[in-house]
This record gives C-alpha cells, structure tokens and sequence, in this order.
C-alpha cells in the first residue's frame, strides 16, 4: 500500500529477486523484517548482502573474538525465519564502515551475481526523528550501495575485475528501497500485519542484541502500529516505511 503524500510511488509487480544490502546483522529484521517476510511469501527470491559481521555489537558476556562467528549464526537463523537461505558476510569491521570504491565494487559483486529486480539498504541520510536508524555504518552501506546499484553494477566498464576474473557481467537493476529515510522522502508504506509475528521471531534469534529487552514484542508491535497511524492504515494495523526510487 502506498502511502497517502503526493509523492507517493507504485513499486514494480514483476520482481523475482530482490537483494538486501545492510551494514549488520538485524538490520533488516528491524527495518524491514515483516516486508521482507511478505516478499518471499509472494513468491520472490531474497539474498542478503551484511557488510560487517557485528563483531562490536552483543550486549552479554560473549568473548569479543567469539561475536562475529556468533552474529553470522544468528543472522542466518533470523533469515531462515523469513524465508531466505542466501546470505553473503562481506566481513569489514563493524563500527568502522565507509562508502570506500572496495565496498561498492564488493556490493557491485552481490548485485551481478544475484541480479536483483530490487534491491533494499539503509538510507545515506540523516532520519532526525530516529537518530538510532542512522548509524554511522548504515548511511555508509546506503551510500555505497546506491553506488553499486548507479552506475556501477550497470556499468560494464566499472570494477573491470568483476567481469574479467569472475565472469560477472553488468546488471541494472531498476527499483531501489531505502529504509530509515528521513520523514519527507519515505513514499511507500508496508502493511505487515500478517508477517509481524515472523519479523519478531527473526529478531528473537538474534539473542546478542534481544535477549535483554524484556518488552521486545511490545516495542516492535507498538512501532509498527505508530508507522501504520501516521500513514493513515486503519486502526489495529502494523507496517513499515521506504523510500522507493525507480531507476530507469
């Protein structure tokens, strides 16, 4: 469902495969873990892309050397309670992400090898409303990922290796979501009333980050009913927010 400003968008109805690009494990649980779960129940195939490993997250007594390991594990079993098997960790230090020409062409890679029909980050900018959604390493993932997605992945002459080593051919992909944007560029509203209960059992399996938020399910439902009022869905109904941006 789109929603009601004038800016509103109509994403494409003909995606196959839809790749997911985010600077941590459980980013995409948080942001986009009930759309996400309505994608691959429609039938669409999801890859995700985690640029670092998490390794300077964890809120309990796990060995720092033991963190990143235990972050993949729990990524994966968080993607599995959404319906996706295809999980890539591009392994660079957690806390210290930027949008360097290594990033882009290492999410450049992803793209030409998954050739998505969409694919879904962070956003680059600021949300000032919910600082915590704009994590130095998000906005450095969105902005190398739009990098990726134009002119990069498209350009056939971008990241020479990617083709000349690896047979990797350019890949344009056509639709670009972006979550935590700031308030005057989210466009698309998603109605995840019917996957929320898989949104929070994939946060769940991320115990790291969770396990110590005694209200965790009260949180995730009390934020999606407040995104769901704000972009006018009726009462009693969850959601998420994008940016959606067509790329010709």
């Amino acid at each position: 469902m789109s929603a009601t400003s004038s800016d509103a968008v109509r994403p494409r109805s003909d995606v196959e495969r839809a790749l997911v690009v985010t600077a941590h494990p459980d980013d995409v649980d948080f942001g986009a873990g009930g759309t996400v779960a309505s994608w691959t129940k429609a039938g669409i195939e999801v890859a995700y892309c985690v640029c670092t490993s998490g390794d300077a997250g964890g809120f309990d007594d796990t060995p720092r050397d033991q963190m990143a390991a235990l972050r993949e594990r729990e990524q994966r079993a968080a993607a599995a309670e959404l319906g996706v098997r295809d999980v890539t960790f591009l392994g660079y230090p957690d806390g210290r992400l930027t949008a360097s020409i290594e990033l882009r062409r290492d999410i450049s890679r992803q793209i030409r090898r998954f050739r998505p029909q969409r694919v879904l980050t962070s956003s680059p900018e600021i949300w000032w409303r919910r600082m915590g959604a704009s994590h130095p390493d998000h906005r450095a993932v969105g902005e190398a990922a739009l990098a990726a997605v134009y002119p990069d992945a498209r350009n056939p002459f971008a990241h020479p290796e990617l083709l000349a080593e690896e047979g990797l051919a350019a890949w344009t992909v056509p639709e670009l979501w972006l979550m935590a944007a700031p308030d005057e560029r989210q466009n698309h509203i998603v109605d995840i009333t019917d996957t929320l209960d898989s949104k929070l059992a994939a946060l769940r399996s991320h115990r790291s980050q969770t396990a110590h938020l005694n209200d965790l399910d009260d949180r995730i439902r009390g934020w999606g009913r407040q995104l769901a009022e704000r972009h006018d869905l009726p009462l009693g109904r969850a959601a998420e927010v994008f940016q959606v941006v067509t790329l010709s």
